[in-house]
């Protein structure tokens, strides 16, 4: 793709620059959706567009096996010159900060030392935008680990029994009092007894296993199962304004599609389901699900195939939900004329893409499966 002069000029002028020193010839570095493997010369990435941007990397061993992915956010600003050291040791960059008079002798050499940086592939940069539009700095530092890098292999290490983490804890608890664990279950119970390393995994909104408040009757814990509502008002009370929620479905889609951080990816789930799930509460956050649905869509049109058949191999996990959340939308005599166009549009979109139909939402079905429609 071309750069417009007019772009390129600006960019030369305000874009950041990433410094990486001693990275190995042949390590796998990327920024955003786009990685290369380095040259001997290889000293870093210019013309950084200002904003928040995802670095990754992976060493390379003599065999040429690639270690698991390890990246990490930033807020570039204009003109920032970004210095880090990589580790040999550790085969890693090195979470030391480097010394300022070397930060300085560089910037004093900037011009003999752009022709060993490569550009920012600008080619991606319409695609990053719209992947990671409403991750804001806040929301950034917020979530990504204490360590600062987020990595696909979480260091483990051992705990106790009660300490090791668990998905689904609640529900599990009550299957494994009924004696109906699953063969997953009976499975999980047998891992070892390891958790995260303390400040290695990503600070995500907890979302509660339970659906309903502690006085809720028997009608109305079956109305909370069927209606993740209040669960949704819960959640949102976490965050520091509601629309923090589509920022965080951004950042673990980022972290699992470019991290490759399958963590990252089981919150992506969560809150596509929770979302989905909820009925009376739709019209409340109306511009969150305007949002969403904008989102979601972009999601599913950049991820690549192979990637996407794994999302939806579960049960077709993004249809299902999908199907639940238009069924609700389209029953909801509250929700306006607005959010129902979006909904059709996205509908005839994900049909000739995916050939997903969406089709009679209102009815019950026991067959899960997308019905493959005929395109003329």
């Amino acid at each position: 793709m071309k750069m417009n002069q007019n772009i390129a000029q600006t960019l030369l002028t305000q874009g950041a620059n990433l410094i990486l020193l001693d990275v190995p010839k042949g390590t796998d570095i990327g920024i955003d959706m786009k990685s290369w493997n380095t040259g001997s010369n290889f000293k870093g990435i210019k013309m950084i567009p200002p904003g928040i941007h995802f670095v990754h990397y992976s060493a390379i061993n003599k065999l040429g096996e690639m270690a698991p992915r390890i990246g990490f956010f930033h807020d570039f600003k204009k003109c920032e010159f970004l210095v880090k050291k990589w580790d040999s040791k550790e085969e890693d960059i090195s979470p030391e900060s480097v010394p300022e008079e070397t930060i300085q002798r560089l910037k004093d050499n900037l011009r003999e030392l752009d022709r060993y940086l490569g550009s920012y592939p600008y080619e991606i940069w319409k695609q990053w935008q719209e992947l990671s539009s409403r991750i804001t700095e806040s929301l950034m530092t917020r979530c990504s680990p204490l360590c600062g890098y987020v990595r696909s292999a979480l260091e483990l290490e051992p705990c106790s029994d009660a300490l090791r983490p668990r998905s689904g804890e609640e529900s599990n608890s009550r299957r494994r009092r009924s004696g109906k664990l699953t063969m997953e279950d009976k499975e999980e119970e047998l891992l070892p007894n390891l958790k995260p390393r303390p400040g290695t995994e990503l600070r995500l909104t907890e979302i509660s296993d339970k659906h309903y408040p502690d006085d809720a009757t028997p009608s109305e814990i079956t109305q909370h199962s069927l209606d993740s509502s209040y669960v949704l008002h819960g959640t949102l009370k976490k965050l520091r304004e509601p629309v923090e929620i589509i920022g965080e479905m951004q950042l673990t889609f980022i972290c699992f599609l470019v991290g490759q951080s399958l963590d990252a990816f089981e919150q992506w789930k969560k809150l596509v389901s929770l979302i989905c799930g909820v009925d009376k509460a739709i019209p409340q956050y109306r511009s969150i699900y305007i949002e969403f649905l904008q989102v979601l869509e972009i999601e599913l049109l950049y991820v690549p195939e192979e990637v996407l058949c794994d999302i939806v191999a579960n049960n077709n996990f993004v249809y299902h939900n999908l199907c639940k959340l238009f069924g609700n939308i389209e029953s909801n005599s509250k929700v306006n004329g607005q959010l129902k166009f979006y909904v059709k549009r996205l509908q005839d979109r994900l049909t000739t893409k995916f050939q997903w139909d969406f089709s009679n939402l209102l009815e019950e079905t026991d067959d899960e499966a997308p019905v493959i429609v005929t395109l003329e």
